[in-house]
């Protein structure tokens, strides 16, 4: 990744509705409560299994929201700057492919 393309993605900005804004916030919520349940649980010195269990759980839920997220930049960010010629978005797309395939 270039030095400019590195610069612009911190500068960029995505503008989701309220509506998209709650419902993202409210599965990082839930997100977050199942991390606090699980470092009660490790205070607690719950069985180990049951822990995995719960952070298996807690991979699943932030994988699901990555992939929303991913399909909402896919059909917004993506799609309106290919119409605008910015195919600059490639590059930093196949990076992010890259990354969130690891």
């Amino acid at each position: 990744m270039g030095d400019e393309m590195k610069d612009n993605c911190c500068k960029k900005k995505t503008h989701r509705e309220a509506e998209e804004k709650k419902a993202i916030c409210n599965r990082l919520n839930r997100i977050e409560g199942q991390i606090r349940g699980i470092k009660k649980m490790v205070e607690e010195d719950s069985y180990c299994n049951d822990i995995l269990v719960q952070l298996s759980a807690v991979e699943n839920s932030i994988k699901s929201l990555s992939n929303h997220v991913l399909e909402k930049h896919l059909y917004s960010c993506v799609t309106n700057d290919i119409k605008e010629g910015k195919l600059e978005i490639l590059d930093e797309l196949t990076s992010l492919f890259k990354k969130f395939n690891r």
